[in-house]
């Protein structure tokens, strides 16, 4: 059942509180994934939604060509340009804000949809009005199965996570809490967070709560949104039936950049939803895993030869911002 909409979630900004003009808003956000972009595009022509709608493909500042290659390949686009990589919520936020579907969709450019996954997504909303987002079952490009669903983070989440503490009885089984790893992704499920990599809402559901929040540069933002829409009394549902290939962490894995994004974004949800102790506790783990490192390459020498020294600036520059974030 819907609650009603809390003061903070009010200060969210939204998308405009227009009439929708076609059924289906697909938000691509791209950042230098030219050859994934395109297929995930061409999954779309291949395996497309069946009613009205449409794709928009954000450009997040890329240098690789990947917005001009798109629209090119693929000319019944909406492409949106922007000059500099804003982030994963921002640049997600002008695609929701020039949307006009019923149904939004965040749809990551690593992804590739398989054949009806989009025509069930949307009739799972249009038949549960008490839905606020709903997700699909991810597949690697292997064809296995790639865990997506996780709970929303505790304390001891933020403790166990990265730390030796998952190695002992009791983290471990936190963290297979944590991660559903009891779950086998086989059946409809209600559950805390789906992945902002392929997740669809109500338009409705935007107006009311929110955007994503900018805060969360890259990382925690689905985490974030999930928990408002659950929040605001709706629902946030499981679908495995609608099926999509990811591959995981292709744009993100490659640059050290964002092991501290992840941090900072981490110290930023814990604050948010735990308060001073929340802060604490991410920034000692923070400190922790700087140290763990520092260990690696100064004793036990695993730093490549002649990145010694680079790798340390990094590490106490990246400790540096966590600390003060």
């Amino acid at each position: 059942m819907r609650g009603s909409c809390s003061s903070e979630e009010r200060l969210h900004p939204s998308i405009p509180d227009t009439p929708a003009s076609t059924d289906l808003s697909i938000i691509i956000l791209s950042w230098n994934t030219a050859d994934l972009l395109v297929a995930c595009l061409a999954s779309l022509r291949e395996n497309p939604y069946h009613g009205d709608h449409e794709i928009i493909v954000v450009d997040n500042g890329s240098s690789d060509g990947s917005a001009d290659i798109a629209s090119e390949a693929f000319p019944g686009i909406r492409l949106l340009r922007n000059s500099e990589n804003l982030g994963y919520s921002a640049g997600n936020n002008i695609g929701l804000r020039a949307a006009r579907g019923r149904f939004l969709l965040l749809l990551n450019s690593d992804i590739e949809v398989r054949p009806g996954a989009l025509d069930r997504l949307v009739e799972f909303l249009e038949s549960h009005p008490e839905a606020g987002a709903v997700g699909a079952r991810h597949l690697n490009p292997d064809g296995s199965l790639q865990p997506s669903c996780v709970r929303f983070p505790t304390l001891t989440t933020a403790l166990v996570f990265d730390t030796f503490l998952a190695l002992l009885p009791p983290g471990k089984r936190h963290l297979d809490q944590y991660f559903m790893r009891s779950f086998d992704h086989e059946t409809l499920r209600e559950v805390d967070q789906i992945p902002g990599s392929c997740l669809l809402m109500p338009r409705e559901v935007v107006q009311r709560i929110g955007l994503l929040n900018e805060e969360f540069w890259l990382y925690f933002n689905d985490v974030d949104l999930c928990k408002r829409i659950l929040d605001a009394g709706y629902t946030v549902t499981f679908l495995p039936d609608a099926e999509v290939m990811h591959h995981n962490h292709a744009s993100t894995s490659r640059f050290d950049f964002f092991v501290v994004q992840w941090h900072l974004n981490r110290v930023a949800y814990y604050r948010k939803y735990f308060g001073a102790r929340g802060v604490l506790v991410t920034k000692l783990v923070g400190l922790y895993v700087a140290l763990r490192q520092l260990w690696k390459f100064t004793v036990l020498r695993h730093a490549p030869r002649g990145t010694y020294l680079a790798n340390v600036r990094f590490i106490f520059r990246g400790l540096a911002q966590v600390m003060k974030s």
